[in-house]
């Protein structure tokens, strides 16, 4: 009787010590997504920022209904990049353009039910994205090991994340639980999508509509360190920029021999380009961009022209101070004061250069989903359930 007594006693006493754990963890488990709250605000421009920013998202999302899918993305880009490297910078401008316009809801990857090609994806800017089929490919995998749980705007971010590890890019965390738009937008894509013919002015003031100020855009375009820009986007500058018959006397002298040697007079295009990616893709990025039936010229030049370099940004913001941006749009941040600032400061600080862009990646993907609470995981990306 005395050992029953005794035993019920020590049950009684394990009881009540794991009661008291699960409080504490609990308590700690609130305490974790307070401080998360808070570095999320810090991240994403804090209180004042002047762009609200979705707030069902949280970090590790996925870990209760789909605790393998932020890996099962890593390892899918990983292999894709292995096997064709152009895949980082498409897929870094996939998201770009996704997120710029009415913020991450995969939008841009939806198809048009009736064959009209009057989805996003069509729009003017996005004619030359790339990595529609490899977004396809990480969903097939997401959808064998969890059906219907991980939202085709989230692998986009994801993806766009591990993108810019492999491309010698800084890490910043991504917070998940998006859900995909039924609309795509079409006409905003075509209004609200920078020029690369742009001057300073009008990029700016596109970037500042969505919340973002000068040294934020700057580090953001810092994206250009990797990718393919296909001549017709900067082959003007070479010949006949604002119709002058003459090149634009801000390129480097050297720089504009070495471009005209591989983009000649048949690479100029009749009108101005599309789009200001952050990131541009090869020519010979991987299957299914609804770009590869456009007949883009497969002349370009690498934005890493020098080689593959170490530090992520440096050679970009370093090319502009020697007059040999590539863009137009790019060139013109060292025609402004606050932008020229920030331009010298990352070309010889890759430390802040790499912070400053985590955090403006952070704040792009966490834009306003005007769609969250009335979207869906979508089955198939390029089409509503």
């Amino acid at each position: 009787m005395d050992f029953t007594r005794k035993l019920s006693f020590f049950v009684f006493l394990l009881c009540v010590l794991i009661s008291l754990m699960n409080r504490k963890a609990e308590t700690n488990r609130n305490q974790w997504h307070r401080l998360q709250g808070a570095r999320r605000r810090e991240l994403v421009g804090g209180e004042s920022a002047n762009v609200s920013t979705e707030a069902s998202l949280r970090y590790d999302y996925y870990s209760d209904m789909c605790p393998m899918a932020e890996k099962i993305i890593r390892s899918a880009v990983r292999s894709l990049y292995n096997r064709q490297p152009s895949v980082a910078p498409a897929l870094i401008r996939l998201f770009f353009h996704d997120c710029f316009v009415q913020g991450c809801d995969a939008s841009i990857l939806l198809e048009d039910a009736y064959g009209r090609n009057d989805t996003e994806k069509y729009a003017t800017p996005n004619l030359s994205l790339k990595g529609f089929g490899e977004i396809d490919l990480i969903k097939s995998e997401l959808e064998q090991a969890c059906p219907g749980i991980v939202s085709c705007a989230d692998i986009i971010v994801l993806a766009a994340r591990e993108s810019v590890l492999l491309a010698g890019g800084p890490f910043y965390p991504v917070f998940t639980g998006r859900r995909d738009s039924i609309t795509s937008f079409y006409q905003l894509a075509n209004e609200q999508l920078p020029n690369p013919q742009n001057e300073l002015f009008k990029t700016l003031n596109s970037f500042s509509l969505k919340g973002f100020d000068a040294r934020e855009m700057v580090s953001l375009l810092g994206a250009h360190s990797t990718g393919i820009i296909h001549c017709q986007f900067f082959s003007d500058r070479l010949y006949d920029f604002n119709r002058s018959t003459k090149p634009d006397p801000s390129l480097d002298p050297q720089f504009l021999d070495l471009l005209r040697s591989t983009c000649n007079t048949t690479s100029h295009p009749s009108s101005p380009s599309p789009s200001l990616p952050p990131s541009s893709s090869s020519s010979s990025s991987s299957s299914s961009s609804s770009s590869e039936d456009n007949s883009l010229p497969d002349q370009g030049m690498k934005m890493d022209y020098e080689g593959p370099g170490k530090s992520f940004g440096t050679l970009y913001y370093r090319s502009l101070l020697q007059g040999r941006g590539l863009l137009f749009s790019d060139q013109q941040l060292t025609s402004g004061e606050e932008t020229e600032s920030w331009v010298r400061r990352y070309a010889s600080d890759t430390t802040l250069f790499q912070t400053d862009f985590g955090r403006a990646m952070i704040k792009l993907s966490s834009l306003q989903n005007a769609t969250s609470s009335t979207g869906q995981v979508r089955l198939n990306c390029s089409r509503v359930n």
